[in-house]
C-alpha cells in the first residue's frame, strides 16, 4: 500500500481506494435507462448519485489545490437537489470524469502534509464537535462516498440487478 506523507491519512487511503473499486463495481452492468429511474418518483436516480460521488472527488481536489473543474459541477455541487428538468450526463460521461479526477486526487492525498490538512476550511455546518479544516472535510467526503455507494447498491437490487461484487481490480491503483 502507498504510504501518505501524513499519518493522519493512513485510514483515508485504503477507504479512498476501496471507494474507487466500489464505484466501478456498483455501476457495472447498469443500463442508462435504469440509471435514470427513480423509485416511486421519490428517490434520486443512479445518475444523480454517481454524479454527486464524482463531484465529491472534485471537492477533495479543490481543497488539495488541484486546478481541476467538474464539468457537471452545477448539477451536483453540495448535493444539489435532483431536478428532472435538467439534462444529466450519461453514466459513461460520469465514469470518464471519475477516471480523470480520481488518480490526481489520490496522488495529492499521498503528498499532502499535516500543516495543509490542519488549514481552516469553512463548511458552515455549525457542528460543534467538527473542527472545520481540510482533514475533516476529506473525512466527510469519504463518508459521503460510502453513503452514495450504499445507495447505489440498494438501487441495483431494487432494479433487479445482482448484488454489487467486491471484486478488486489490482490494475486500478487509486
Amino acid at each position: 500500500m502507498d504510504k501518505p506523507k501524513s499519518a493522519k491519512l493512513e485510514v483515508i487511503i485504503p477507504a479512498y481506494r476501496m471507494h474507487s473499486q466500489n464505484f466501478i463495481n456498483v455501476l457495472d452492468g447498469i443500463s442508462e435507462e435504469h440509471a435514470r429511474q427513480r423509485i416511486n418518483g421519490q428517490t434520486n436516480h443512479m445518475v444523480w448519485m454517481a454524479g454527486n460521488f464524482v463531484n465529491v472527488r472534485y471537492g477533495i481536489a479543490y481543497i488539495l489545490g488541484l486546478q481541476e473543474e467538474d464539468p457537471y459541477h452545477d448539477l451536483f455541487f453540495m448535493g444539489k437537489t435532483l431536478d428532472e428538468q435538467f439534462n444529466y450526463p450519461s453514466l459513461k460521461e460520469l465514469k470518464d470524469s471519475f477516471y480523470a479526477i480520481s488518480p490526481k486526487v489520490y496522488q495529492r492525498l499521498l503528498e499532502v502534509d499535516d500543516a495543509q490538512l490542519a488549514e481552516i476550511f469553512k463548511i458552515d455546518m455549525n457542528i460543534p464537535f467538527v473542527e472545520e479544516n481540510k482533514l475533516n472535510f476529506i473525512g466527510m467526503c469519504i463518508g459521503r462516498q460510502d453513503y452514495l455507494c450504499g445507495q447505489m447498491a440498494l438501487m441495483r437490487r431494487i432494479l433487479n440487478y445482482p448484488s454489487m461484487k467486491y471484486d478488486v481490480d489490482e490494475q486500478m491503483t487509486y
